[in-house]
């Protein structure tokens, strides 16, 4: 268990705390270290020193922005995992000295700003997870909508134009934050990618408990009455005590490599529907050395109390052996089909819905790049409808050289990388509404097994081109444009629920960051609406407010600066991606900062109401 006990050790964080008065020493720079420049070079540099346009890779100088512990975690159970595998401990904390050139120690101003960052007075209980108001998981219901009603966001259309910034809060040690935010009895709990669980006071941003997990986390949080769920990036679920903090369970539910939760965990009627993704094994499987794949998608019906499994099911075949790379290595297949995102409950047909991506290695499945729908009770499949068959891992490409390991025909990697959305119409039809990389919404009918109602081409579509999540409202489905590394990116569409045709277009604005490495109009995050307004963040650090009527920009903050945070920490916002606002009780939460592969890095987390 590692579990930080703010109340308990109050008082030697503040002694930590008041250490600080002493005048530090003068900063000394760090000394050359030629085993970590050495093993960047052998190890790395081919991939981060002038990747290629489409490449998901991170520049040099983009890795020297990220913390020594993002290093390390990304080398040794992230999404370099396989990679770093080849690499001693040392060396990966050697490269990882290298490329921050800074210490692996936590400072201790970070151990102080926690002490004070405290609640005066703990509340015991939270009320009712399931009572109004609240945003919990990742969709704000099991039907994973994104939409908010009048009850729940206590928040009306005239009054948007008027939200002002009411508390701002830093993450401590990462420059990647892009986990969406909860916000359940009064309490807001949000994850960051180095591990730690955070329990905030939803109105003033004081701290009740954090968590540590075992790695980084990257998924929402789901709510019970007596826990608090998530999974990590070693494919760990875990139930945290929802007002103590304290681990109640840990499971792992997936012993591959290169597997690792992305999606929120669903919690629905005493289970945990915990999604699995293999984002390692996609980003090593054309290296001549590597056994290529084996990975496969996973969905895992928990027990919500004890962690015990219900049933897993997977969402391609077995692989087998399909022949020999280039230096003998032994190749297998079918591979992928990756969950990315939250599972969606269909409680009046009894399935739950996932979304995959694309397949790593041939042969080609009818379950990638498609919607899955597995019997709530027994995980049985019951249906797949696909729109593409796409296989595709990083470095493969469709060239006159031909490598063993990379599928026949490659690409153009269009995962699912939202998670699907059962929406009610008005007349009380249900669909499934999501959006898809290759920039084009569906929407289909799961009274005929997916069969497609209706597309929508919202955008040209690209690798780097993922939404993480459309929303809905009874009229309307709002797909916003990511289209990331393309001359057209951004753009808002409003697309009529019943008949695919748009309602209107709003064009992306001139990015409020300006230009340089990270500044884009792209607004990959996912969307949240209320009656009213669709929210949508930017990867050039705008969030904003349309009119759900005809697409006019109500409301705009710009978070591209540095902000004085109720915990002490220093932080400033910068691109938004993953997750979207989370609009509760009248006031709208919101994660600023994603230094991936493409943005601008940051670290707060927003709180937004009426004066």
């Amino acid at each position: 268990m590692r579990l930080i006990s703010l109340s308990i050790g109050f008082a030697s964080l503040l002694f930590a705390g008041l250490a600080l008065t002493q005048a530090p020493p003068a900063p000394q720079a760090p000394a050359p270290n030629a085993e970590g420049a050495a093993v960047f070079q052998r190890e790395c540099a081919s991939c981060h020193i002038n990747p290629s346009a489409d490449s998901r890779a991170p520049t040099r100088e983009a890795l020297g922005g990220r913390t020594p512990d993002a290093i390390v975690g990304a080398l040794t159970d992230g999404a370099m995992r396989l990679q770093g595998a080849r690499l001693s401990v040392a060396e990966r904390r050697s490269v990882s000295a290298f490329l921050t050139a800074a210490t692996t120690q936590r400072p201790p101003a970070a151990v102080a700003a926690e002490a004070a960052a405290l609640c005066k007075t703990a509340t015991q209980r939270t009320s009712d997870p399931n009572a109004a108001p609240n945003w919990n998981g990742w969709g704000g219901t099991v039907k994973n909508t994104r939409f908010q009603s009048a009850e729940q966001s206590g928040l009306t259309a005239a009054q948007v134009p008027s939200l002002k910034l009411k508390w701002a809060f830093g993450v401590d040690g990462v420059v990647q934050f892009r986990v969406q935010p909860v916000v359940v009895g009064g309490r807001v709990y949000v994850a960051s990618e180095t591990g730690a669980i955070y329990s905030l006071d939803a109105k003033t941003g004081c701290t009740y408990w954090i968590f540590r997990a075992e790695t980084g986390i990257r998924t929402a949080i789901s709510v019970g009455p007596r826990a608090v769920y998530f999974a990590d990036a070693k494919s760990n679920a875990y139930a945290v005590d929802v007002v103590t903090g304290r681990q109640l369970w840990i499971r792992k539910v997936e012993t591959h490599p290169a597997a690792r939760a992305t999606g929120a965990p669903t919690l629905y009627e005493g289970r945990l529907y915990v999604p699995i993704t293999g984002v390692a094994e996609e980003n090593t499987a054309s290296s001549p050395n590597y056994e290529c794949c084996t990975f496969r998608g996973s969905v895992t019906a928990l027990n919500a109390d004890t962690g015990e499994i219900i049933w897993k099911s997977y969402t391609v075949d077995e692989p087998k052996p399909r022949g020999k790379s280039s230096t003998g290595a032994q190749l297998y297949g079918p591979a992928g089909g990756g969950i990315w995102s939250a599972p969606t409950i269909d409680a009046r047909r009894g399935l739950v819905y996932v979304a995959t991506g694309n397949g790593y290695a041939d042969p080609a499945q009818p379950t990638t790049d498609a919607v899955l729908a597995f019997d709530l009770q027994n995980g049985k499949l019951k249906w797949a409808s696909q729109v593409a068959k796409d296989n595709w891992a990083m470095g493969c490409g469709n060239g006159p050289v031909k490598n063993a390991n990379c599928p026949e025909t490659v690409g153009p990697d269009f995962d699912f990388s939202a998670s699907p959305i059962l929406a009610t119409l008005e007349n009380g039809r249900q669909l499934i509404v999501i959006p898809q990389k290759s920039g084009i919404g569906y929407a289909l009918d799961p009274d005929k097994e997916g069969a497609m109602v209706w597309k929508y081409q919202a955008g040209r579509g690209s690798g780097i081109g993922g939404v993480w999540g459309a929303a809905v409202d009874a009229q309307r489905a709002y797909f916003a444009v990511a289209d990331q590394l393309t001359p057209a990116p951004g753009g808002l569409h409003a697309v009529n629920l019943e008949t695919g045709e748009r309602a209107w277009y709003t064009p992306p604005k001139a990015p409020l960051c300006g230009t340089g490495r990270g500044c884009s109009a792209a607004q990959s995050a996912a969307l949240t609406a209320i009656p009213g307004v669709v929210f949508s963040g930017s990867a050039d650090g705008g969030l904003r407010g349309y009119s759900t009527k005809d697409g006019a920009i109500v409301w705009e903050f710009n978070t591209n600066k540095d902000f004085e945070t109720v915990n002490g920490v220093k932080a400033k916002g910068g691109s938004m991606d993953l997750g979207g606002p989370a609009v509760v009780g009248g006031m709208l939460y919101v994660s600023s900062g994603n230094g991936g592969i493409v943005g601008m890095p940051g670290n707060v987390l927003l709180a937004f109401g009426m004066e």
